[in-house]
């Protein structure tokens, strides 16, 4: 049994020129005859990609300024990211941020408070403006805070007669803001 390469109309299947050009293309070329004499002992030169042959001076100068310039990519030299409010897009979806306890010990007072352990105990006018006393449920302490105050996971926008609004940093790279607002009521 035979089998048609052709179809009834005589023309050839697409898949056959195909594997008839690339036959054509990587068929490897014909050697040039050697002559007797010097050329004999010499191989013939080889053109590389970039067009220079093998044994010209400016080649190696050139291979030396591709890798440099391969190292400056690799590094991280010649391109940088800044997504400022935006979420870092090469940064995984899958992966949830850093908690405080992956970040190190927290310091000693205000620095080391977290939003979600404080408990508002009161606020007070004074001549600088309202201050709140807060309690950290860890140690039971009472601090005095005020707005601007930097804590560990934010820091105190505004404090007012009957709240206190804190900005909370969200470690996610999936959230849409970098932050969280959390307001603290005096009596809720």
């Amino acid at each position: 049994m035979t089998m048609r390469t052709t179809r009834p109309d005589g023309a050839c299947p697409w898949w056959a020129a195909l594997a008839v050009a690339a036959a054509v293309v990587l068929a490897p070329a014909p050697a040039p005859a050697q002559q007797d004499g010097d050329a004999a002992d010499e191989p013939p030169p080889v053109e590389a990609e970039s067009g220079f042959q093998v044994g010209e001076p400016g080649e190696m100068d050139a291979i030396d300024e591709i890798l440099e310039g391969e190292m400056e990519v690799l590094g991280g030299a010649a391109h940088s990211y800044e997504p400022g409010d935006r979420r870092d897009p090469f940064r995984s979806l899958l992966v949830r941020g850093e908690s405080p306890q992956e970040r190190g010990p927290r310091p000693e007072g205000i620095p080391g408070l977290l939003i979600d352990e404080l408990r508002l105990s009161g606020i007070y006018r004074t001549a600088q403006g309202w201050v709140a006393q807060v309690q950290a449920a860890a140690n039971e302490k009472g601090y005095l805070i005020k707005e601007g105050d930097q804590l560990y996971d934010g820091d105190v926008v505004s404090v007012t007669r009957d709240e206190v609004v804190f900005r909370q940093i969200v470690r996610d790279p999936a959230a849409l803001k970098p932050f969280q607002e959390v307001t603290k009521r005096l009596n809720p």
